[in-house]
C-alpha cells in the first residue's frame, strides 16, 4: 500500500463519517498560511478524540501541545457546557493563532491557553494543588513526553485517559540503537508506562495521511 491509498482511505473515511464546519476548516487554513508546521492530527483523528474524551466522560482535559488549536476544538466540543480544557503551547504566535480560532469556534470561555515551556506550566499547575483531569492528551516535543507522563500523573485520578501522539516514528520506535531523540523520548515515555504499577497502557499502529504513526492509550488504576 502507499501513502496515495492511505490518503485516498482517510479522505474517505472524512467525507463519510467527519463532517468539518467552517470553523474547523478555517483553523486549519490559517495555521498554514501563518507557516506553522501540518502536524495537526487529520479530521478522522480529531474526531477519534472528540469520541475517546466523550466516550470517557472527561469534565476536565489537558492539552500537552497546542499548535493552531485544531485538536484543541474537537476535545472542547466533547465537552459538558460546565467542562474546561487546558491547553499548553510554548511558542506565542501559535498560541495566538490558536487563541484566535478558539475564538472563532466560539470555545474561548471553555479552553485556557496557557504560553510558555510545557514542563513549567505543568509543574506550576502541581504546585498550585491543580485539580485532577479526566483526559490528557499528550502532543508535543517528543524528547519531553517522559516528564510530560510523570507531570500528568500527577495532575491524574484513578480513570484518568492518557493518549500519547506520534508513537511509531515511521517504525523507528522499535529501533533501539536510533540516534534521533523524538525517538528515544518516546521509547522511554513507553518503557514508563510499561514499569508504572498505576498505569495499565497499550499502543497502535496507524496509517493514513498523517502516514505511518500511531497512537498510545493509557488509563491511570490508581
Amino acid at each position: 500500500m502507499s501513502q496515495a491509498s492511505w490518503s485516498s482511505v482517510d479522505a474517505y473515511f472524512s467525507k463519510m463519517l467527519v463532517p468539518e464546519d467552517g470553523c474547523l476548516k478555517q483553523a486549519l487554513s490559517d495555521s498554514e498560511a501563518a507557516g506553522l508546521p501540518p502536524h495537526n492530527v487529520a479530521p478522522n483523528q480529531g474526531k477519534f478524540l472528540h469520541l475517546l474524551a466523550r466516550v470517557q466522560g472527561a469534565r476536565r482535559i489537558l492539552e500537552i501541545g497546542t499548535l493552531g488549536g485544531y485538536s484543541t476544538i474537537w476535545l472542547a466540543r466533547a465537552l459538558p457546557d460546565e467542562g474546561r480544557l487546558v491547553t499548553l503551547e510554548a511558542d506565542p504566535k501559535n498560541a495566538a493563532i490558536a487563541s484566535a480560532n478558539i475564538e472563532r469556534a466560539g470555545l474561548s470561555s471553555v479552553v485556557s491557553v496557557c504560553v510558555g515551556p510545557a514542563i513549567d506550566s505543568l509543574r506550576t499547575m502541581v504546585a498550585a494543588g491543580e485539580s485532577p483531569f479526566d483526559f490528557i492528551f499528550i502532543d508535543a516535543d517528543k524528547p519531553n513526553n517522559p516528564a510530560y507522563l510523570e507531570l500528568s500523573l500527577q495532575l491524574s485520578r484513578p480513570g484518568t485517559v492518557i493518549i500519547g501522539d506520534n508513537v511509531v516514528r515511521e517504525g523507528e520506535v522499535a529501533n533501539a540503537m536510533s540516534s534521533d531523540a523524538r525517538v528515544q523520548g518516546v521509547r522511554s515515555f513507553l518503557e514508563m508506562m510499561s514499569a508504572d504499577p498505576r498505569l495499565s497502557a497499550t499502543a497502535i499502529q496507524t496509517v493514513g495521511s498523517k502516514g505511518y504513526d500511531g497512537f498510545s492509550m493509557a488509563v491511570v488504576e490508581s
